[in-house]
């Protein structure tokens, strides 16, 4: 989950995308303000990782903690 102009998100998007050289997967940028649902859950949160619709992480995103999650996901597979 994102927004636009937010420096966190970019951090977290720079940070997250060569994560699927490790471990393969689509990322998804969502724009919170495109959906009011979204914005009223996630508007002090942003960034937020969601993986298969579970919140891994937000704010200060941690690649260790993103990549973790990843690699058990792909082991269920």
């Amino acid at each position: 989950m994102s927004k636009i102009d937010c420096p966190l998100c970019d951090k977290a998007i720079d940070l997250i995308k060569p994560l699927s050289e490790e471990v393969p997967f689509t990322m998804t940028i969502t724009d919170i303000y495109k959906n009011d649902a979204l914005l009223e859950k996630y508007q002090i949160m942003i960034p937020v990782i969601l993986i298969n619709g579970e919140e891994v992480d937000f704010g200060q995103i941690s690649k260790d903690k993103v990549r973790k999650r990843l690699l058990e996901i792909n082991r269920q597979i």
